[in-house]
């Protein structure tokens, strides 16, 4: 494998994890103020065609990827009544709002399936864009993976370096104790739910207006459960995070690496790739219960109300 075909191989690795890397990072953070949002993908394809749609009306990119993020906090909003306001079960609730989002993107995208649309271009950065190998991998790319790159620092130095990370944890860890310490518990997990959405909506906004600039129906084509996993396989680790996003997105892409040096396999065979590398990280996680539970958030999943 020459040094070329590698280097083109890990730009498309990057380009493949990034909307996993931001649909995960909203999830961990969700995850961590001890809520299990399981409707990513439906708020992941509600935004990527409300920004298509908004981007191709408006001419403006940047006006569909604001609200690409809008309407995924919409939908985690709708989340956070039915599952913080009324105590319902949230993973009964995720998955409804996973089949209403992508029933709902679908229905508002049925007459934009197909329309062109120019989209968020790569941008050389001088002189870096030039180093061998990482260059054209880290410091080529579009505008929308380099703020992703910044997203995850600030995530990192959020949840790692700062006060807030501290609320998160004592929220996710142990809502009572929290509560009695005068934190407000069903805010903080309100806001982490909605910042959740609005990484959602930009992941989604990603794929319609910079991946494939165009709208086709479930194109998030289950991004956003792959998602839900690597928060498992990443221990809710923010690092990990990182590094299991663009394992994910290099797994997305092995089968046209593989087609493109000669390997007679089946296309659609290769193209499950990904999603087998999904189960087998669930399996290897589940055989180590004790340590996923140590990591995992302590009230991850049950309901909280003030007095109870």
């Amino acid at each position: 494998m020459d040094l070329e075909l590698l280097s083109n191989i890990l730009f498309a690795m990057v380009r493949c994890g990034t909307p996993l890397l931001l649909v995960a990072l909203g999830e961990l953070v969700c995850e961590k103020s001890g809520v299990l949002n399981l409707g990513q993908e439906g708020m992941m394809l509600f935004g990527a065609v409300i920004g298509f749609i908004v981007a191709y009306a408006s001419g403006s990119l940047w006006l569909g990827v604001l609200l690409a993020c809008l309407a995924g906090m919409l939908l985690a909003a709708l989340f956070a009544l039915v599952a913080l306001g009324c105590q319902a079960n949230q993973v009964a609730t995720g998955l409804a709002l996973t089949i209403f989002g992508v029933g709902l993107s679908a229905f508002i995208g049925s007459t934009w399936v197909g329309k062109p649309l120019s989209g968020f271009e790569p941008i050389s950065i001088p002189l870096l864009g030039d180093i061998p190998l990482l260059g054209h991998m880290l410091f080529n790319q579009d505008v929308l993976v380099y703020l992703s790159f910044a997203l995850f620092g600030l995530v990192a130095w959020a949840l790692l370096k700062s006060r807030i990370g501290l609320i998160l944890q004592a929220v996710g860890e142990n809502p009572d104790a929290a509560s009695a310490m005068g934190l407000p518990v069903l805010r903080v997990r309100t806001l982490a739910v909605l910042f959740g959405g609005a990484m959602a909506g930009m992941a989604g906004a990603y794929l319609s207006l910079a991946y494939t600039p165009m709208w086709a129906e479930n194109m998030s084509a289950g991004r956003g459960w792959i998602a839900l996993a690597l928060v498992v396989f990443a221990s809710w680790r923010v690092y990990r995070v990182l590094l299991g996003a663009y394992l994910f997105g290099l797994a997305s892409i092995l089968h046209l690496v593989a087609q493109g040096i000669g390997v007679s396999m089946p296309a659609n065979l290769l193209a499950m790739l990904p999603y087998v590398a999904t189960i087998l990280v669930l399996v290897v996680m589940s055989r180590d219960a004790i340590k996923t539970r140590l990591y995992a958030p302590m009230s991850l999943g049950q309901p909280w109300k003030a007095g109870l």
